[in-house]
């Protein structure tokens, strides 16, 4: 362990300077206390928190980042974090080229695609690519709609459901509702605003509520 208890509750942190992961009090005055590290990976952190009595558990937190000289620690992207960029930036790759032909750069839209995305993408469900190799697996559908001032957001199934049917019209209907309810209450509960556009068929997201 990177540190060691002392009689007076703070911890001797090994190294002046150091980058990894780090275990942070929250303070009410300050970016918080560090009181561990550098520890190689995240799961140690929350290993190394248990061994000290640091009150509140909902102020103690893992940061990754390089601490100074003089205590400080500036915040820094993770392998973690660098990993997940990635990953969501292949989901956006999925999209149709011309899907922000319409939008300004800085058009709030565009931001609210990428806020979509990432946050389907985090629940684990992939975006469709319509004309990837993969484009018969299905996935989540976005649409940005200047004139519904949202996103339009659908789920397409794979094309055994969809395309060739193989359980039947019935199957393929249902599952369409189910899966498209199913986007929405995941949106829902990030705290999207989502209208029912189009039936069954799908629904328009908002910014947060």
């Amino acid at each position: 362990m990177s540190g060691v208890g002392l009689p007076s509750g703070e911890v001797v942190l090994g190294g002046g300077i150091g980058q990894g992961w780090w275990l942070v009090v929250d303070e009410q005055d300050g970016p918080g206390r560090v009181v561990a590290g550098p520890f190689p990976d995240r799961a140690e952190v929350s290993w190394a928190a248990g061994a000290y009595d640091l009150g509140d558990p909902d102020g103690v937190r893992p940061v990754y980042g390089v601490r100074r000289k003089d205590g400080a620690l500036n915040r820094r992207p993770s392998p973690q974090d660098w990993a997940w960029l990635a990953h969501l930036g292949e989901q956006l790759e999925r999209l149709p080229d011309d899907w922000d032909s319409e939008l300004s750069d800085d058009d709030p839209l565009a931001t609210l695609v990428v806020e979509v995305a990432a946050a389907l993408a985090e629940a684990g469900l992939p975006l469709h690519d319509s004309t990837g190799a993969g484009s018969e697996v299905g996935g989540a559908c976005l649409t940005p709609e200047p004139t519904l001032d949202g996103v339009v957001l659908t789920w397409r199934q794979h094309d055994r459901m969809s395309v060739d049917q193989v359980h039947g019209v019935g199957a393929d209907a249902t599952v369409q509702q189910v899966m498209n309810r199913a986007l929405a209450d995941v949106l829902i509960v990030r705290g999207f605003v989502v209208d029912a556009f189009g039936g069954a068929t799908g629904h328009v997201v908002r910014s947060y509520a």
